[in-house]
C-alpha cells in the first residue's frame, strides 16, 4: 500500500539525485578552470573525476555495510551532511592535491545514496513498484544533465570553478531540510545487522548482475566521453551548441528511466533485454551516420532513452537477488556504474589513440553492449530459471 505524503518524500529522495548528478557531471566542464586556478595541468586535474568515481566506488558497498544497524532515514541524512561537507570542502580547496581528497570524499555517499534512497521509495510506493520508486529518484540524476549541469558549469565559467562546489553544497542543504521535513521513517527498514548486510555478498546473482551492469553501461560512457569532439569535429556542429545537444541527452535520460522504471515493474528481463537491443541499434546509427548533424543530434537523444531502460533493471535486479540485504545489493549498482564509466571511456580513449576517429567509439559501444547482453544471458542461465520466469516479478509483495 502507497504510504501518504509518499509524493513529497520521493521528491526529497530526487532532489539529492539532483544534487549527486550535477557535482558529478559539471566536474568535467570546469577542468580548464580548475587546472588554471590550481596552477596545474589539465590532465592531473582530470584526477578529481577518477577520485569521485573511486569514492563511489568504494564508499556504495562500504558505507551499506558498515551502517547497516542504522535507521535508513537517519541513514540518508548522514550521507547527504557527508555530500555536502564534501563538495564544500571541495570549493575550499587550495591545492589539487587537497582538492583530488575531497573529491573522493564528495563521492563515497553517491551509491550509497542511491542504494538507501531506492529500497525507502519503493517501500513508500508499495509493492509491484519498485521499478518506479529507482526510476523517480534516478531521474533526480538525468534531470541534473537537463538543468543542474548547464547551469553550474556557465557559473563555474563566468564567477570562477569554486562557484561551481559551493553551488552544488547549496543543493545538498536544501535536500538536507527536505529530507528532515518529508521523508518519513518506515518502520520495516530500520537497518539490519552487519552480517545482514555481507549476506548479499555471498548471492551469486548479485556478481553477476553488477558484471552486466559495469559492462553493459561501458557502452554509454565511451560515447558520451567524447561527445563533445565528436559532435563539433565530426557532425560539425558549433561549439555554442553543445549546450542544447547535452540538455537533449538529458531529456532522453529522463524518459528513458521512465520508461524503463515502468516495464521494469512488468518484468526485469523483458526491460534488460529491451535496454542491450536499443542500445545496440541507436549505437550502431550513431556510428554510421552522426558526421550529418541532422542524424547525430536526434541520435544523442535516443542514446540516452535506449541506455537508461537499463540503470532501473540493474538496481531491480540487485534488490531482489538479495532480498535480506536490500540496501548494500542496491548500493552496488553503482559501483558498477561508475566502473563502467572508468571503463567505457578508457576503451573509447583508445580506440581514438589508435587512430580510429571519433565516430570509433559508437563501435567500441556496440561492442560493449553485445557483451553485456551476452554476460546477461549467461547470469539468466546460472540463475536456474529462465527469463521469463521472472516477468511479473514486482507485482508481488516485496
Amino acid at each position: 500500500m502507497k504510504t501518504p505524503n509518499a509524493g513529497r518524500a520521493l521528491l526529497a529522495l530526487s532532489l539529492g539525485g539532483f544534487g549527486i548528478g550535477t557535482t558529478e557531471f559539471a566536474t568535467m566542464g570546469i577542468l580548464p578552470r580548475i587546472a588554471s586556478g590550481l596552477g596545474t595541468t589539465i590532465p592531473r586535474s582530470g584526477h578529481v573525476i577518477a577520485a569521485y568515481a573511486l569514492g563511489v566506488v568504494v564508499g556504495a558497498p562500504l558505507v551499506a555495510i558498515v551502517t547497516a544497524r542504522m535507521s535508513r532515514r537517519a541513514l540518508l541524512r548522514v550521507l547527504m551532511v557527508a555530500f555536502t561537507l564534501g563538495n564544500t570542502a571541495s570549493a575550499l580547496a587550495p591545492t589539487i592535491e587537497t582538492l583530488i581528497a575531497a573529491r573522493f570524499i564528495a563521492g563515497l555517499p553517491h551509491g550509497a545514496y542511491f542504494g538507501v534512497g531506492s529500497v525507502v521509495g519503493a517501500e513508500l510506493l508499495g509493492p509491484g513498484r519498485k521499478g518506479r520508486a529507482v526510476a523517480l529518484i534516478m531521474a533526480g540524476l538525468t534531470v541534473a544533465n537537463i538543468v543542474g549541469v548547464p547551469a553550474a558549469t556557465f557559473l563555474g565559467q563566468q564567477v570562477g570553478w569554486r562557484s561551481t562546489f559551493l553551488l552544488v553544497g547549496a543543493i545538498g542543504l536544501v535536500t538536507l531540510v527536505a529530507h528532515w521535513l518529508w521523508v518519513p521513517h518506515v518502520a520495516t527498514l530500520g537497518g539490519s545487522s552487519i552480517r545482514q548486510e555481507l549476506s548479499a555478498l555471498k548471492e551469486p546473482q548479485v556478481w553477476w548482475t553488477s558484471l552486466v551492469g559495469a559492462v553493459g553501461f561501458g557502452g554509454l560512457f565511451a560515447v558520451y566521453s567524447y561527445i563533445a569532439p565528436t559532435l563539433t569535429l565530426v557532425s560539425g556542429l558549433p561549439e555554442s551548441a553543445l549546450p542544447w545537444v547535452l540538455a537533449l541527452f538529458g531529456v532522453g535520460m529522463t524518459v528513458g528511466a521512465m520508461l524503463g522504471g515502468r516495464l521494469t515493474d512488468h518484468s526485469v528481463s523483458l526491460a534488460m533485454w529491451v535496454g542491450f537491443g536499443a542500445t545496440t541499434l541507436v549505437m550502431g546509427l550513431f556510428a554510421l551516420t552522426a558526421r550529418s548533424p541532422w542524424a547525430a543530434v536526434p541520435l544523442v537523444f535516443l542514446i540516452g532513452i535506449a541506455a537508461q531502460f537499463l540503470a532501473p533493471a540493474v538496481q531491480v535486479r540487485l534488490m531482489e537477488a538479495s532480498p535480506g540485504a536490500p540496501s548494500l545489493a542496491a548500493s552496488m549498482s553503482h559501483s558498477a556504474l561508475n566502473i563502467a564509466n572508468a571503463a567505457g571511456a578508457w576503451l573509447g580513449g583508445l580506440v581514438i589513440a589508435a587512430g580510429y576517429g571519433y565516430l570509433a567509439p559508437a563501435w567500441a559501444a556496440v561492442a560493449l553492449t553485445l557483451l553485456g547482453a551476452a554476460l546477461f544471458a549467461v547470469a539468466n542461465r546460472a540463475s536456474g530459471r529462465p527469463a521469463q520466469a521472472q516477468a511479473k516479478h514486482a507485482s508481488s509483495p516485496a
